[in-house]
């Protein structure tokens, strides 16, 4: 690690997983732009490919996607890294179902209604 990586205040990492890409993308760009280290990735799975490349403070998943659910995925991430905080995001009514299986198993999770506002998202990452 070089000198000035290591006195610098790191930033916040967050992970952002939808697999709709524009979504996905246009989160990351916006917490970029608010002063977060932000990476998109397209699937449950990629998200937990990256944990330990990455290393997230935060992981916001969209909760249906194709392949391992966002449910699944915070699991998976919660099991491997869990200080790591996470944020659910769904604009679909299956949601509930998944949810309720996950609380059956002892997991909790916040979750926000698709389309997420910028403003309200900032908020939440910085509670």
């Amino acid at each position: 690690m070089s000198e000035i990586a290591a006195t610098a205040p790191s930033k916040p990492r967050v992970l952002v997983a939808d697999d709709e890409q524009v979504i996905a993308n246009t989160l990351a760009i916006i917490l970029n732009q608010a002063g977060f280290e932000a990476r998109a990735v397209y699937s449950g799975e990629k998200a937990i490919e990256c944990l330990d490349s990455f290393q997230p403070n935060m992981l916001i998943s969209d909760v249906i996607m194709t392949g391992m659910t966002g449910i699944e995925a915070a699991i998976a991430t919660r099991a491997k890294m869990p200080n790591c905080k996470i944020l659910l995001f769904s604009g679909q009514a299956a949601t509930a179902d998944l949810l309720e299986k996950a609380r059956a198993l002892g997991h909790e999770f916040e979750i926000l209604a698709k389309p997420v506002h910028p403003t309200d998202l900032l908020a939440k990452l910085r509670s």
